[in-house]
């Protein structure tokens, strides 16, 4: 099983990664929220222990941006706060276990084993736009039958249009849902995620459904033959 564990303390942290590893878990250990919500967005764990109280971003705002980018990995919350309002928060967000400090590590891994063997609770329903499918639980994409491999950003990248079908959506809100809070390069990025993203969904199968509107930004649509895309639609902001 793979557990990221979310934890700014250094001996604390030391100590779980190792008394983890005993039990049989691969840990992956960052010590602050933004490095946390990276790992936990770009790859695939069975389980997170994530801390309240964190550098940079809060356990909570980390946990919230997950759930909104429907990542949906189990989160153990970890704290050394006991009041009855924490734990309410961290449930009311998306946590699935709560474990306050000190603990024992045996304690831990118990918790653990137990919300791999729940699963996450929620599976969100596969998203189609015209023959084009994605499935954020098994991360996978389709058009019509056939399989498409992305990279996780890129997978990101067209989660967030099919979840705005036929929305025009700019470069900043891309890179506000997408990207991580701490990136602080320029915009054309997402351009040349884009122009990946239509390598891989549109060129081989003959179709222009991502397009560019000119001065505005991106949109997806369903299945649109490529020589039919008008003007507007194909200019502007690049990518």
């Amino acid at each position: 099983m793979k557990v990221l564990v979310v934890e700014d303390e250094k001996l604390l942290g030391t100590s779980i990664k190792a008394g983890l590893t005993a039990e049989g878990f691969v840990v992956d250990w960052v010590r602050d929220g933004l490095s946390g919500l990276w790992s936990a967005t770009e790859n695939t764990y069975d389980v997170i222990v994530l801390d309240i109280m964190l550098p940079r971003l809060n356990g909570y705002k980390v946990l919230e941006t997950l759930r909104e980018r429907e990542v949906w990995t189990p989160v153990l919350m970890l704290t050394a706060k006991d009041g009855e309002y924490d734990q309410t928060d961290a449930f009311e967000l998306g946590a699935d276990d709560y474990l306050i400090k000190p603990f024992h590590l045996i304690v831990l891994a118990a918790h653990l084993r137990a919300l791999v063997r729940r699963g996450a609770p929620r599976r969100p329903a596969t998203l189609t736009v015209g023959t084009l499918t994605l499935d954020p639980a098994r991360r996978s994409v389709k058009r019509g039958d056939a399989e498409i491999t992305l990279t996780a950003r890129e997978f990101g990248l067209l989660h967030y249009l099919m979840r705005n079908p036929g929305d025009v959506v700019s470069k900043a809100e891309i890179l506000d849902n997408v990207w991580d809070p701490a990136y602080e390069g320029g915009e054309n990025v997402v351009e040349v995620y884009v122009g990946y993203l239509r390598r891989k969904i549109d060129a081989p199968f003959g179709v222009a459904t991502l397009q560019n509107v000119r001065g505005m930004g991106y949109r997806l649509v369903p299945d649109e033959p490529a020589a039919a895309v008008t003007s507007d639609a194909g200019a502007g902001q690049g990518g």
